[in-house]
């Protein structure tokens, strides 16, 4: 699945061909603008960094894709304990426990509980360190048991 990074920079590889493949065109005016029909126009609030901040109550599936969407900015995160932890790549799976409890936390994966099925986190990353996989995550912090904020 792609990232919201990975999207930007797909667009702006198609935006650029597009633009050079059709410049004679836009110099020359033989293209025509076409203005934007507002009524049917929807307003996206500006991304705050608390926006991206993991709810385990949703569904896991949502979860895996606002990981997607806030990657690389602002970066999805959690809390455990005081401490926070960004999130780089997850994977819904199937499964369920209490939201926000952390059933797996070992050389095997990262996973938590949420509203609807489980969240298998992959790469994560705490402050100050380098991104790691989830079973180099696992030998930094432990979480098994947890409850996650």
């Amino acid at each position: 699945a792609e990232t919201a990074g990975e999207l930007h920079d797909r667009l702006a590889q198609l935006g650029g061909r597009s633009l050079v493949a059709h410049l004679d065109a836009i110099v020359k005016g033989d293209m025509v603008a076409t203005a934007q029909d507002e009524s049917l126009a929807t307003y996206a609030p500006k991304i705050e960094k608390k926006d991206a901040a993991l709810d385990w109550s949703l569904p896991a599936a949502e979860l895996a894709r606002r990981v997607r969407a806030y990657n690389p900015f602002p970066g999805a995160f959690f809390f455990a304990g005081d401490t926070r932890i960004k999130v780089w790549r997850a994977t819904a799976v199937e499964g369920g426990d209490e939201p926000g409890k952390v059933l797996q936390s070992d050389r095997d994966g990262v996973i938590v509980a949420c509203g609807a099925g489980l969240l298998q986190l992959d790469e994560l990353q705490l402050p100050g360190k380098r991104r790691a996989v989830a079973h180099e995550f696992a030998g930094q912090i432990d979480l098994s048991g947890q409850r996650l904020k």
